[in-house]
Parts: C-alpha cells; structure tokens; sequence
C-alpha cells in the first residue's frame, strides 16, 4: 500500500498543533481548577496528559520538517535507471521546491509565482498516470513547442537537437547534447530500434514535455503525454549520497550538482 507522506505529515501537524492549542487555551485551566480549586502555582500544576505532553514536544519539529519538506528541499531516492547516465539507481538526491514558485503541500496549488522549468532542467513531478507515484525526467518541450523524435533523433521546433559521441560501453553508447544552456549526457542502446518513441507531440500551454536521459529505457511523455504545471513537484539539484541497498555501504562518491 502507498502511503502518501505529504498528507500524512499535514494532518499529524495540525492534528499536534490543535491539541497543544486546545489545552492552552482550555484543558490546562480545567486540571489547575480540578487540582487546587483555583489557577496553581507553577510548580505545583498538575501533570500534563500523556497526548498533550505529546503533542506539545512533536509540534515545532513537524512544523519545521513541514515548511522545509513543502517549500525549500525535499529528498527524493531514484529508483531506476531512465536517467542513466546522469543519475543512477541508488542515487539520493535533492530537490528544489521553489524554483517553480511556491505550492501548497498534498494539493500542489501555486500560491507564488518565482519562474517556470527551463528547457534541459531535471525536474521531479506526479505521474500523470498515477499522481500518487514520483517520477523524474529532464525538461524537453515547454508550453507551445513542437517536439519530433524520429529514428533517435531529436527535434525541437524542426531544428535538430545534435549530440557528440564520447565513447562507446557496450551495450550502450553515450552522446553529449546541449539542451538549451545545459549540456548533459544521453543513453542510446546499440541495435535497438528507436521506434517505439517515435512521434511528433504540440505540447499545449501549462504542459511539458517529458524525457529520460536512458532514451531507449525511460517511461516518459513519447508513450504517456504531457506533464501539466499542477503536477510540478521541483528541481533536482544536487545528489547527495549514493545508496543502492541495505546490502552496501553508503557512499558519498557521487556527492555534487546535477546537469
């Protein structure tokens, strides 16, 4: 069963926060009448309910682990290789949560408008498909462009986005391509058939078009559509550890940006 964190975290926050409010306001002056028939001493008040002491401890922690998870950096793990070569599976990275402006938590409204995802940003956002499910691809269309890819080869508004080779790694073969101001690695598998992503997409406004940097292993916009600006979760910045399994070491080998 998938549990949704965010709504988890929103609900134990303010569920703490009304608790602790309700006995300022209310329960602690009924148990000081109850124990001395009028407001005690400091010292001598009687002890808090087990919830409350509870609650009262957990409240600031959640509300700070809140406001850092929804609006500043959240933590995210990759889970598999559509982004090979630019990050691998066991890769834990950090994301932006406010290079897109800012969102409520669980619902993802934008309440404040900072800018918009740039073409070549690896962005993390909600599956279409499945909104409950974190995915991470890097930003190839924005609103009004027209993105063809045909026989591996990739076209943005008719112009030919090209690529260096670098070197060849049986059974693949990394290429360099410059997407805008970011120039990153690609993926291509050798004797494998590009037709399966092949297409040509107008990505309508509010939308983006969506791509893995493993291009002939990724499950992105070529096979499901467009990502609208609602799903937006950030911008993957930084990885920070790496950690394949409980059966290895952590390593920090990979520590840096993210291009």
């Amino acid at each position: 069963m998938d549990i949704d964190f965010p709504l988890v975290l929103v609900v134990l926050t303010f569920a703490s926060g009304l608790i602790w409010l309700a006995d300022i306001l209310f329960l602690r002056k009924r148990r000081l009448a109850a124990s001395s028939g009028d407001v005690a001493e400091e010292k001598n008040e009687p002890k808090e309910p087990y919830l409350v002491d509870l609650s009262r401890s957990f409240f600031p922690v959640l509300v700070v682990v809140l406001v850092l998870r929804s609006f500043l950096v959240e933590p995210f793990q990759i889970p598999s290789g559509s982004m090979l070569p630019t990050l691998e599976v066991g890769d834990f990275i950090l994301v932006n949560k406010y290079a897109y402006g800012l969102r409520l938590p669980v619902v993802g409204t934008k309440v404040f408008d900072i800018g918009d995802p740039e073409r070549g940003d690896v962005m993390v956002f909600r599956y279409p498909v499945d909104r409950k499910t974190n995915y991470i691809k890097r930003v190839i269309g924005l609103p009004g462009d027209t993105v063809r890819y045909d026989n591996k080869q990739l076209f943005i508004n008719d112009k030919l986005i090209e690529n260096e080779f670098v070197v060849r790694l049986p059974p693949v073969e990394v290429r360099r391509e410059q997407l805008g101001t970011v120039e990153h690695d690609i993926f291509l598998t050798m004797g494998r058939s590009g037709a399966a992503g092949e297409g040509e997409w107008t990505i309508p406004e509010g939308e983006y078009f969506m791509m893995g940097d493993n291009r002939d292993n990724s499950n992105d916009s070529r096979y499901w559509g467009t990502v609208p600006d609602e799903l937006i979760v950030g911008k993957a910045f930084a990885i920070w550890m790496h950690w394949e399994s409980f059966t290895s070491l952590p390593s920090f080998k990979r520590f840096g940006g993210i291009e």
